[in-house]
């Protein structure tokens, strides 16, 4: 299994922005993000594939936030124009599947998660 490790998270007023990143053990050819607020079910958030010719987004980031690889072992999120509902758990993940698809199920290795909290 793939060990990943994420960093970047914080504490932003809205309208701010970061960036996350994560660091992947061995070549993963798709990665991406998810988020899970309190009570709240687990939601991707964005997807990328090794070369960024496949990338997915949920309809509540598009425009804000963008999804990018530097290379098959890591994997960042620059988020922009942060909202109080964008404050939860964001958890990297890998996975294998052609197309990368933004699905709980495509993704095998998930990390601990780093904290994003926007206040208004």
């Amino acid at each position: 299994q793939v060990r990943l490790e994420e960093s970047g998270g914080g504490s932003v007023q809205a309208g701010g922005s970061l960036r996350l990143s994560c660091a992947a053990s061995e070549y993963s050819a798709c990665m991406g993000w998810f988020r899970q607020a309190p009570g709240k079910e687990r939601e991707g958030v964005a997807s990328i594939g090794l070369s960024g010719d496949y990338s997915s987004y949920a309809d509540s980031v598009k425009g804000r936030f963008t999804i990018s690889r530097d290379n098959v072992k890591t994997v960042a999120l620059q988020m922009n124009s942060l909202k109080p509902e964008d404050t939860a758990m964001y958890y990297c993940a890998a996975g294998t599947l052609f197309g990368c698809p933004l699905v709980l199920g495509a993704f095998r290795s998930w990390g601990q998660g780093t904290q994003v909290t926007v206040s208004s």
